[in-house]
């Protein structure tokens, strides 16, 4: 018994050190195409975004500037808004159509070099890839919503302010030592998740080698049913509902035994509709409503999380239940 789980434990060791392997190429890599402004290249196309949704040409610096800072970007959105460029609806357009612009940024930074290292290749990209077709019908929807919504009446393009993207060429640093500074966020970021990575998984192999994973969530069976997942995937839910690469973590190791490829990216989407009530209140409210105020910001947050929730869970119905 003791040989067993010692050999249990040591197979944990390459599946770890891989994955912190390309944490750190993947962070790293990411910060250098930050750093040499080569991240905001993905955002060039915005400029014929603003057209047919009927926002000024200035909309397209806010859009831009998102891919490489959110803040940035929110923060010359509030800018339009506060100087009566846009109106109220106008930038609810704006926001809206800024939603793939905003994850395109998460691409670099979280979803390649973290999540699709600790989820495999297959379903890894599998997972962003639903993310992304999810971020990129909110930004269509946001265009025809301007095309049909907006008209010159929602904007005032002489009442723009003049604004400079943050970064860019104000950035002073030689080329060496932005290499260094990347290299030193991918040493960091791996450093940081590495205690974790460990605990986590050695707790979840040591969880389905020796317990019977069904029997422990037996009480959810009735929700895992409705939904249409396994009764494995309530656990799941949970944990990614509060973190999300705590909950790659523990259905990692799962994949290909107790969920297929589909089941396990549906059941990390149903964990993100989840995790709304937690983050709304955590840092989308805080966040909002330090930028527009309250009011306007309710309004965000709303238009925002109700977009999410209906494309994530129209891409768990497909998963689950479409034809492919």
């Amino acid at each position: 018994m003791e040989a067993d789980l010692v050999s249990v434990l040591l197979g944990i060791l390459p599946r770890v050190a891989k994955i912190a392997f390309f944490i750190a190429v993947g962070v790293t890599l990411a910060n250098a195409l930050v750093a040499f402004g080569l991240v905001q290249y993905i955002a060039g196309l915005s400029r014929y975004l603003t057209r047919p949704a009927n926002l000024p040409e200035e909309v397209g610096t806010a859009i831009l500037t998102t891919t490489a800072s959110t803040t940035a970007g929110y923060g010359m959105l509030a800018e339009f808004r506060e100087s009566g460029m846009l109106d109220d609806r106008a930038t609810l357009v704006a926001v809206t159509i800024n939603t793939f612009f905003g994850f395109a940024q998460h691409i670099f930074t979280f979803y390649a070099p973290v999540l699709i290292p600790i989820l495999g290749l297959e379903v890894g990209l599998m997972y962003v890839g639903a993310r992304a077709l999810i971020a990129l019908a909110i930004t269509v929807v946001g265009i025809l919503a301007g095309a049909l919504l907006l008209s010159e009446a929602n904007v005032s393009p002489e009442r723009a302010p003049s604004l400079e993207a943050d970064g860019g060429a104000g950035d002073e640093r030689t080329r060496g030592e932005k290499l260094r500074e990347a290299l030193d966020s991918g040493l960091a970021k791996t450093k940081e998740i590495l205690p974790r990575l460990l605990v986590i998984y050695t707790a979840i192999t040591l969880l389905t080698t020796y317990y019977d994973l069904s029997s422990i969530t037996a009480a959810a069976d009735p929700l895992a049913e409705l939904v249409g997942l396994p009764v494995a995937a309530v656990p799941v839910i949970a944990v990614y509902a509060l973190d999300t690469t705590n909950g790659a973590l523990v259905i990692a190791p799962l994949i290909g035994e107790t969920f297929t490829p589909r089941q396990a990216v549906a059941t990390m989407l149903v964990g993100g509709i989840v995790s709304f009530t937690v983050s709304t209140f955590k840092r989308s409210i805080p966040f909002q409503y330090g930028i527009w105020g309250a009011e306007f910001g309710s309004k965000v947050v709303a238009v925002n999380t109700g977009l999410k929730v209906v494309f994530i869970a129209l891409a768990v119905v497909l998963l689950l239940y479409g034809p492919l």
